[in-house]
């Protein structure tokens, strides 16, 4: 097969004034060559495609092209025109005009040349040097990928592309670890450069191939708890922020990091500190850190609470509401009685919700301190648990033990003692330090605190408890998944801990009035789809899904494309939904689910009442505002 552009198919000073002109002028070349037998026939076959969606890119580029009975092989012809040729685009007429032809059924040759050059394109050292080129010989060699003919100087090899690679997560690892994946590849796509993403989920990671990391350009972290294994990425560009910027604004973040390495910046080396403190942002301040040493404890403590939560909830609805009462299954255990299958069920329940606090207080000092911190966190932990310090307690024993490993890492220590430090001394030194401060010092006020949180949200009763699921339904909304809504989310499922009447109302409102934004948005788009955007009504399809599942991101695109309409929105139906919920006496024991688990409600009719009354309000304020803004002259 022929070459697939050559000289003689080149028009560096292309004169046509119309796309149709253009088409001809090119073509002309192609029958010249032998490529195109029958020019008219051809030139009809470029006009019907281009009548059915116009080949004009951003950037100053046209790319008519189609398959036609007329084309012997595989073909590309180029022309560059001063005054330029309108095939369609946003920004205005193309200077740089390619026409593509391929035989009839050689749909892979078709495609192969518009993704090649696509992939081209995207380059402005490319198109760049198409604008300057002065030889068509050049401009051919240029397109093909070959070394220019030029023979007063020895030619410039083409750039590699610029490698990325990123790593997301979030607290529950369920939907924004993988939105924001989805938006930074999609715009590493637009941007022209080679992205791949981690996602380090709920349901573990996939390292990324070593000789990826080692031959990336530059690093983007969008996460909300710490980065694992974030030393692998040390000593290269890196942009760290919080997972929702990988969502909302992944372009930006792509421009950040290809600067930071054009201007030689790079990340810290590997040291052993804090894993939500290495390659940080140094404008973050404290309370930045804050959030993300507890959202570290919260986001490996959820898989506990799901676990036992869901297995403790399934048991009561298998045997009651005295299955607590139930004798140890090791002792006593009948394979056909369902008493026995739901004891079993609640006692491992249990034993994994025996482990919350513990994990919370080993976590948070993990984010804090690495590795070295949690040993201190699960035995400050474990003791919060045996002063009855309950969850509030794991929460200072994590942030303390942290704090203690910090200060101990500081002191300046003999090499020949550097390499016990890590498994005898630090932990050594650091439990007994944490297990004084719980036991002797903080442990027993911590406890009270506790209690009279524990019989404040027991007693809630009338108006309290309703202006509470209010507050709790407004800071689910708020941000959509975000700090505030993790907040409120972490305060319910840190009831679950020691569960009473009042803390299982605060989980099941707080569920509920996460299932509003995404239900409202949904059923918004069903109702005024009009109102809507193409893909914002596919993506109301998922959102129904999501909503259904208590999964609150799946209004984030909504609220990105339209914040001050819908964020009040979402808002107001989750307050209502909270409000309904603490009001109708609905419990919750189990920390996710949606409507998946509401045989296991209390009141759960009442509880779907609550859920549909705040879809209505945030879907009909949503709509008025959108319809409001589109009557306006």
């Amino acid at each position: 097969m022929s070459e697939l552009i050559t000289a003689e198919l080149v028009d560096l000073d292309l004169s046509a004034e119309t796309k149709d002109a253009a088409a001809r002028s090119l073509a002309e070349r192609m029958v010249a060559s032998g490529r195109v037998t029958d020019l008219e026939g051809y030139l009809a076959d470029v006009a019907a495609r281009e009548a059915q969606m116009p080949t004009g890119l951003d950037g100053g580029i046209g790319i008519p092209h189609c398959r036609s009975e007329h084309v012997t092989e595989p073909t590309l012809a180029f022309g560059r025109s001063a005054a330029g040729v309108d095939f369609g685009a946003p920004d205005g007429p193309a200077d740089l005009i390619f026409l593509i032809a391929a035989p009839t059924g050689g749909d892979a040759d078709h495609l192969s040349i518009l993704s090649t050059l696509a992939r081209h394109l995207m380059d402005e050292a490319f198109t760049g040097a198409l604008r300057s080129a002065t030889d068509p010989a050049e401009a051919a060699a240029l397109i093909r990928g070959d070394e220019p003919a030029a023979e007063t100087s020895e030619p410039a090899p083409t750039a590699p592309p610029f490698r990325i690679v990123a790593v997301t997560s979030c607290p529950t690892g369920i939907a924004h670890t993988y939105m924001a994946a989805e938006s930074l590849e999609k715009a590493g796509r637009e941007a022209g450069v080679e992205l791949t993403v981690e996602t380090q989920g709920s349901a573990g990671f996939e390292r990324l191939d070593p000789r990826l990391v080692a031959d990336a350009d530059g690093v983007i972290f969008a996460h909300d708890v710490e980065v694992r294994d974030k030393d692998r990425f040390a000593g290269k560009p890196t942009v760290d922020v919080g997972v929702k910027a990988g969502i909302n604004r992944p372009a930006e973040l792509i421009a950040e990091v290809r600067e930071k390495a054009e201007r030689g910046e790079v990340g810290a080396p590997a040291r052993a500190a804090a894993p939500m403190d290495k390659n940080a942002d140094t404008a973050d301040g404290f309370a930045t850190r804050l959030r993300k040493w507890l959202m570290t404890g919260v986001s490996y403590m959820v898989p506990f609470v799901a676990a036992g939560g869901l297995l403790i909830a399934l048991a009561f609805a298998i045997g009651g509401y005295t299955i607590d009462k139930a004798p140890s299954v090791a002792e006593h255990f009948i394979w056909t009685e369902s008493a026995s299958w739901a004891a079993l069920f609640f006692q491992v329940g249990g034993v994994a919700f025996g482990f919350l606090v513990p994990v919370l207080a080993g976590f948070i000092a993990y984010g804090m301190a690495d590795r070295p911190g949690l040993v201190p966190g699960f035995v400050g932990g474990a003791i919060a648990l045996t002063v009855n310090a309950g969850f509030l307690g794991g929460l200072i024993a994590g942030l303390l033990a942290g704090a203690v490993v910090m200060a101990i890492q500081r002191v300046g220590i003999p090499p020949v003692l550097r390499g016990i430090m890590p498994v005898v001394v630090i932990p050594l030194i650091s439990s007994a330090i944490v297990g004084f401060l719980m036991f002797l010092v903080i442990g027993k006020p911590i406890a009270a605190l506790q209690k009279a949180l524990t019989d404040w949200l027991s007693g809630l009763s009338g108006a309290n408890a309703i202006i509470l699921g209010v507050i709790l339904g407004l800071m689910m909304c708020f941000d959509l998944g975000g700090p505030l809504n993790k907040v409120a989310y972490a305060f319910a499922v840190g009831g679950l801990a020691n569960p009473n009447e009042g803390s299982l109302k605060v989980m099941a409102a707080v569920m509920a009035a996460g299932m509003v934004p995404p239900l409202a948005m949904a059923l918004a788009t069903t109702v005024r789809g009009r109102l809507f955007t193409k893909a914002e009504r596919e993506n109301g399809k998922a959102a129904w899904v999501l909503g259904a599942s208590f999964i609150t991101e799946g209004a984030i695109p909504f609220a990105a494309a339209d914040p001050l309409r819908v964020i009040p929105s979402a808002m107001a139906g989750g307050a209502v939904t909270g409000a309904l919920s603490m009001a109708f006496g609905c419990t919750l024991r189990a920390p996710h689910g949606g409507i998946f688990v509401v045989p296991l409600i209390g009141q759960p009719l009442l509880y779907l009442l609550a859920v549909a009354a705040g879809t209505g309000v945030s879907t009909a304020l949503v709509v008025l505002l959108k319809g409001s803004r589109c009557a306006r002259p």
